[in-house]
């Protein structure tokens, strides 16, 4: 069954239109809440935001759900959503609630839920709440409406948990870190956790001013941090987006290192010291077809899944593995969170760069990438994909990089946007195939 709202990252879109409304928060808080009101014990929703102007609306609106359907509700603030599904097990609660449209633009909005075990929804439940959202609440009676407070030590739990992760024999004394928090929900939690581990830190983005988010900072526009980390002879740059569950870095060249590298390394390194588990990693389509090699290379497999992290992590949980993520950079590290996390996945790499006492970019870049060309088309309505000369143009081009590369071609599930994708060992061939599909998906958009 299709789902109306859900997308593969929770519900997301543009603030005061449909579905990112007010109301809609209201009518999500009731039909979650209801939903997970299961047993007789008070039942507790933890609600976390990232910085966007639009977060004290939504909030505001997802307060009023749950607690007319007897929720009580824990506000944490801006925070990074693995600190939301940390704070949402730790603390016992029924439901986690993350207010933020991660590396999307101040002006869109999202709700990413959270389950009782700090893993996000299945399909089944979002579908379920889909169901309670169209029928309309079930309101408990005076007496039974729910409490809301706010935690004010939050931040302190979430960063305890962080350097928990690093290995306790090592420190980042005489390391200079530049890090990027896109003016988002971890400008205050990541520098702090990163100078009680030692580091010399050098912080960007991290003046949130409810529309600044994501604004030429942080894992999608990592130029400024280039430019920092040359500029103060940085050892390494990291850059978090807007709700801190992805993660890139950049090395002391100023070059980047995106997510394919990071799960390369990190599964390698786990692998050879034993502590990997299921035989690889699990990572989407769009993973590169280097990294693929790379890990065949090192005796590992790589079990690839649909694109969204939630379903990484399903992969992860179905079959025993403990390292997984997207090229995009959500690092999913299972030893340490139920999500994606970016500022643990920094700390292990940073735990290797300490070890090794290798430059960032002699360690960083484990295997050289094939050509690859990720293009977005922006569509208005309907499905283009289905068209008959848009078909005919993917498979001709899937016959010409058969058995020298990949295409990958799937609708975004949070933006209007058709994503094309196709890698090889021939550039030319590669971008000539992508232009060709774009230009037959403009034609029929």
């Amino acid at each position: 069954m299709a789902r109306k709202y859900f997308g593969t990252d929770g519900i997301r879109g543009r603030t005061n239109e449909s579905p990112m409304t007010a109301g809609m928060a209201m009518r999500v808080g009731q039909a979650a809440g209801a939903h997970f009101a299961r047993g007789q014990h008070r039942h507790r929703v933890v609600i976390g935001k990232d910085t966007r102007l639009s977060g004290y609306m939504m909030e505001s609106a997802l307060v009023a759900g749950f607690t007319s359907v007897g929720m009580d509700v824990v506000m944490v603030g801006p925070m990074p959503t693995p600190a939301v599904a940390m704070l949402t097990r730790s603390m016992r609660a029924d439901l986690g609630v993350m207010i933020s449209a991660s590396h999307n633009p101040f002006s869109d909005n999202g709700i990413k839920l959270f389950g009782p075990d700090g893993y996000k929804l299945s399909d089944a439940d979002e579908t379920a709440i889909e169901g309670l959202i169209e029928a309309g609440p079930s309101l408990v009676p005076a007496e039974g409406i729910g409490r809301a407070r706010r935690v004010e030590d939050a931040r302190g739990r979430y960063i305890h948990a962080v350097k928990s992760s690093f290995p306790e024999h090592l420190t980042l004394d005489g390391l200079r870190v530049v890090i990027d928090c896109a003016h988002g929900a971890a400008y205050q939690v990541a520098p702090a956790a990163l100078w009680e581990l030692g580091a010399e830190v050098i912080s960007l983005g991290v003046s949130p001013n409810g529309t600044n988010i994501n604004d030429h900072c942080g894992s999608t526009d990592p130029a400024a941090l280039q430019a920092k980390v040359i500029e103060v002879r940085a050892d390494i740059g990291i850059a978090l987006d807007g709700d801190a569950d992805r993660l890139i870095l950049v090395d002391e060249k100023g070059r980047i290192v995106d997510g394919d590298q990071l799960m390369g390394l990190i599964g390698a390194s786990w692998g050879r010291r034993g502590l990997l588990r299921g035989g690889g990693i699990v990572a989407t389509v769009m993973s590169n077809l280097g990294l693929e090699r790379f890990l065949a290379g090192e005796g590992l497999a790589l079990r690839r899944t649909s694109v969204g992290d939630r379903y990484v992590v399903e992969a992860m949980r179905g079959d025993g593995y403990n390292v997984g993520g997207e090229q995009s950079g959500h690092i999913i590290l299972s030893d340490h969170g139920t999500t994606g996390d970016g500022l643990v996945a920094a700390l292990q790499v940073l735990a290797e760069l300490v070890e090794s006492g290798r430059r960032a970019s002699e360690l960083l870049h484990v295997f050289d990438p094939l050509p690859q060309i990720l293009k977005n088309v922006r569509f208005a309505g309907g499905a283009p994909l289905d068209q008959e000369k848009v078909k005919a143009v993917i498979a001709g081009a899937e016959t010409q990089l058969d058995g020298t590369g990949r295409l990958v071609i799937r609708k975004s599930g949070t933006e209007p946007l058709i994503r094309v994708m196709a890698e090889g060992e021939d550039r030319a061939l590669v971008e000539q195939v992508v232009d060709e599909i774009c230009a037959a998906v403009k034609a029929a958009a």
